[in-house]
């Protein structure tokens, strides 16, 4: 393997970097490689200070904004990320909100105009590896789709010799549902079973068969720092249930990240325990 290839995360929204790809970021920073976020939202749809919830009309987009800019600073600096990019569109919230229309929302942005903006990004970093959500942002979020769209959008705009050779998705294997359900349920969340989403397209599923899961990477000696960037987004504590887990139930359940791979020019096989397997 070459002393240094780049990874590239296209996430939504501050702390997203952490929750699927935290492990694999900072395993990659520890051994040697760059690693390059690249987060499209400003999070103003998240929660305020003292936990103010989007709907409160105490609640304050623009104070929102500024701090979990500080906070994705702060988680990027524990995962050691080499650069951090932002899009900065407006967070969209959740889907069917009025904020989804705003002005500058992600969600109502066109998908080519975003995916010219991302693709200079990755003419400019040269990524040998992106990873990004799967059409479905995983669960829905519309943010996490475009994220999706314009990753695509994106590649499909750069020449033969820009493409990175390696594109994935993240996923979750169906087999873990049970078990992350479970804890769920004891901590007190709110928790639908990936064959019960009533609310959801009756096209719409979460995670893979674990057949279809192509990348398992063992990210457990990271999880602390995974752990550690997710608690620096302080603001949102009450909306990131895994971290009611404590480390070490934490890093029992999250000390692997899997993923799907879509795209590869270097012909490794699957299964595969690495994202630079092949490179």
């Amino acid at each position: 393997m070459p002393e240094s290839l780049t990874l590239m995360a296209v996430h939504a929204h501050p702390d997203d970097e952490a929750t699927g790809t935290g492990g694999v970021l900072a395993r990659a920073a520890a051994e040697g490689h760059r690693t390059v976020l690249v987060t499209c939202t400003d999070g103003r749809c998240g929660d305020g200070p003292g936990g103010i919830k989007p709907d409160d009309p105490a609640h304050d987009p623009d104070a929102v904004v500024e701090m979990r800019r500080g906070e994705l600073a702060r988680s990027a600096a524990v995962l050691q990320i080499t650069e951090t990019e932002t899009l900065d569109y407006r967070d969209s919230g959740m889907m069917g909100w009025k904020t989804n229309d705003a002005p500058d929302a992600f969600w109502s942005t066109p998908v080519p105009e975003a995916a010219e903006r991302l693709a200079a990004l990755m003419r400019r970093h040269r990524p040998d590896v992106v990873v990004t959500y799967d059409a479905n942002g995983f669960y829905g979020h519309p943010d996490h789709i475009q994220a999706h769209r314009i990753t695509v959008a994106a590649l499909d705009l750069l020449t033969p010799d820009e493409q990175p050779s390696k594109v994935y998705w993240t996923t979750v294997p169906r087999s873990q549902f049970e078990q992350f359900g479970k804890v769920m349920r004891e901590l007190g969340a709110d928790w639908d079973e990936p064959d019960d989403q009533g609310s959801q397209p009756p096209d719409f599923e979460m995670g893979l068969p674990d057949d279809e899961v192509t990348t398992w990477v063992d990210t457990t000696a990271y999880s602390n720092q995974k752990f550690d960037a997710l608690s620096a987004h302080a603001s949102q504590s009450e909306n990131i249930i895994f971290l009611k887990m404590g480390r070490d139930r934490f890093a029992e359940l999250m000390g692997h990240e899997t993923f799907v791979r879509v795209r590869d020019d270097t012909g490794a096989p699957v299964p595969e325990s690495d994202l630079f397997d092949g490179l």
